[in-house]
């Protein structure tokens, strides 16, 4: 017994010893989960590891069966050029280049069934096994000029007439990505948006999940923004379209919402189809709600969220299909709902919505329901994706997946905290604190105020390979992360405010967090930085004109500088007429102008600003970040500019990730330590 014991005790002091922290290079090595579906029984899940080598920026992935019940876990192989794109009951479906093939013995043999995919990016097969839709790109305007002149086959101009000639990271080719329609039994194919300068899926974040198969196979439901040029540029209004198979027709489902319509999905009867819909035109950050429509009588639509005040991120219809689950900001992390489905009697108070998890987690995605329980993935600041079950009756969770456990064992944790904070107008904001490991109170420590972007997205519990709390706070940084004004989960009103106020309350917000922990006698005041990207960089050019000495070190990635050439460079404009007001040159002139430009400001600036900037982020254009720099140095402030040529609104590269974390953290020791 005393041997056991020892050496009990023997193997953890050699685990707490050979802990290290997190670095670059140890995060970069931590492998990539994502679900890839459940098998009809919703006994077993298929899901897919990915490990990245950051010396070759190579990538590996393997997929993988695994048990739900017992976690037995068997790697599922098949030939390595095919990717299976749906798994249905009595058959699966796999692509690689023009062909399409078909498996009734789960991906042990394969046979074609169509081999007139050419240049497809998206394979959806109807549920009988009749039709193949599929995208590719069409060229349906003609902007470049080799396509314009056939005899100047090496001039590289583009010819515009309208906007949206570039959008996130590329510029318009005057291709368009549409839907086609394949019968697998004669190979006839259609192109369903003939001459339409309109794309499907949606662009440039749109995937698979923006077309669907009706359950009889008759039709199918896709969303487009039907709009080209300007006024594409200024809207966000999709809608869904279905698609009748047998007559050729196409019909708007959702005409008059005029806000995103995203995400359909039929029960699987096919009598009811759900969708994500928001209200407001050219708002992208507006309340997400679910909707119910009646497919036989369409105007008979319910709103099933709309009293519940907050803003829906994903979805699945339950295996009765009497409810619907979903996931959701909530309150400094993302959560675990459900909500009833109604029956159309036009009373929607009966669609009360359950919370079904808590905890210090984020539950970023709904994959499906095995049983009463639910599989989803789920994150926390110390944790990258895993995929756990919940019983939602409870809200108990059990990790289904262990991809990371081995490495876990020897990287050290972080403590997090949720605390609160009294803002300059008497509400409570609450801010994620994370501390370093062995973390000592006698201790003083730099301390790093995080500005989060969006301008409305959630500060929740996520797990970034880039802005990783739990890697700052490992080089013996306190981090604070306030859920500051325009952050989802503490209410619609909450998330609201930030609109066309960017550089007001949200700006004291910040003030208030950081002065707010500098009470606490483990912050060394005296070295205090501020960090942030995108909405987070615009805070930090923000602040470094109005912190008052607060600050030793600022850290701007991809960041508004110049308000009036933003609006001028930048192709979304539906985000800043709503954000800021509209165009400068409006009268009356939008006061963001005036009051919330950091450029205005410049001459304030006095303290070391490291500056970060994509190439390709036509998001925020190259313009911001150069014209920070440029006016740091003529008025003699230490700074430094990262520039990133083939990056775009992220750094999506190993080494450019790896580089950019290196550089990140050299500032910070330059300049706070």
């Amino acid at each position: 017994m005393k041997i056991r014991l020892l050496t009990l005790l023997l193997f953890v002091a050699t685990t707490l010893v050979a802990q290290e922290r997190l670095t670059p290079e140890l995060l970069w090595g931590l492998k990539r989960v994502s679900a890839e579906g459940m098998t009809k029984d919703g006994r077993c899940v298929y899901f897919s590891s990915k490990s990245i080598d950051w010396h070759t920026e190579k990538s590996t992935a393997h997929t993988y069966k695994i048990t739900i019940e017992s976690g037995e876990k068997t790697e599922w192989t098949s030939e390595s050029s095919k990717t299976v794109t749906q798994r249905y009951e009595d058959a699966w479906y796999a692509v690689h280049e023009n062909i399409v093939y078909k498996s009734t013995d789960t991906g042990a043999t394969w046979q074609e069934i169509y081999t007139g995919a050419q240049d497809q990016e998206n394979v959806w097969v109807s549920p009988n096994g009749k039709y193949v839709a599929f995208s590719k790109n069409v060229l349906v305007k003609p902007m470049l000029g080799t396509d314009i002149y056939s005899d100047l086959p090496n001039t590289t101009a583009h010819i515009y007439t309208d906007l949206n000639n570039r959008h996130w990271d590329t510029w318009e080719d005057g291709k368009f990505s549409h839907i086609f329609v394949a019968t697998v039994k004669d190979g006839s194919v259609k192109d369903i948006m003939v001459d339409e300068p309109f794309d499907c899926p949606q662009k440039p974040f749109g995937g698979a999940e923006d077309l669907v198969w009706s359950p009889d196979s008759k039709g199918l439901v896709y969303v487009c923004k039907k709009k080209f040029g300007k006024e594409y540029a200024t809207s966000t209004n999709t809608d869904l379209y279905y698609y009748d198979v047998t007559s050729g027709k196409t019909e708007n489902w959702t005409e008059g919402m005029k806000g995103y319509d995203t995400e359909p999905k039929f029960s699987k009867d096919g009598k009811k189809l759900a969708w994500l819909s928001m209200a407001q035109d050219g708002y992208e950050a507006d309340k997400n709600d679910i909707i119910i429509m009646d497919v036989a009588d369409k105007k008979r639509k319910a709103n099933i969220t709309a009293k519940w005040d907050g803003t829906v991120s994903g979805y699945i219809w339950s295996n009765k299909e009497d409810k619907i689950y979903f996931n959701a900001p909530f309150e400094g992390t993302e959560q675990l709902f459900d909500v009833s489905v109604p029956y159309y009697k036009g009373d929607e108070d009966r669609n009360t919505v359950n919370n079904l998890t808590k905890g210090k987690f984020d539950i970023t995605g709904i994959v499906g329901q095995s049983g009463s329980e639910i599989v989803v993935t789920r994150t926390d600041m110390n944790h990258a994706t895993e995929l756990y079950i919940v019983k939602p009756k409870y809200g108990d969770m059990r990790a289904l997946t262990h991809e990371n456990d081995r490495a876990y064992q020897n990287i050290a944790m972080c403590k997090t905290e949720l605390r609160e904070i009294q803002t300059v107008d008497h509400a409570t904001m609450h801010a994620w604190v994370i501390y370093p490991p062995d973390f000592d109170e006698t201790k003083k420590y730099p301390t790093l105020l995080y500005c989060q972007g969006g301008p409305q997205s959630a500060l929740s519990q996520f797990y970034s390979f880039r802005w990783n709390f739990q890697l700052m706070a490992s080089q013996g940084y306190i981090v604070i992360a306030p859920n500051r004004r325009g952050m989802p989960g503490w209410g619609v009103q909450w998330n609201e405010e930030i609109s066309k106020d960017w550089g007001g309350l949200a700006m004291q917000d910040y003030l208030s967090a950081i002065d707010n922990i500098s009470k606490e006698k483990y912050v060394d005041k005296s070295r205090l930085g501020c960090v942030g990207a995108s909405y987070g960089g615009y805070s930090v050019f923000m602040l470094a004109g109005m912190h008052n000495n607060r600050f030793k070190t600022f850290i701007a990635h991809d960041g508004f500088f110049d308000l009036k050439s933003f609006y001028g460079t930048t192709e979304e404009i539906w985000f800043p007429n709503w954000d800021i007001g509209g165009a400068w040159w409006k009268e009356p002139i939008p006061s963001a102008y005036e009051k919330f430009n950091p450029s205005n400001f410049v001459n304030k600036w006095n303290t070391p600003i490291m500056i970060i900037q994509g190439g390709l982020d036509y998001r925020v254009p190259i313009e911001q970040g150069l014209e920070a720099f440029q006016a740091a140095r003529l008025h003699n402030v230490k700074s430094k500019l990262l520039y990133l040529p083939n990056e775009n609104h992220w750094v999506t590269h190993a080494q450019n990730g790896i580089a950019w974390q290196r550089e990140f953290f050299k500032w910070l020791d330059e300049t706070l330590k």
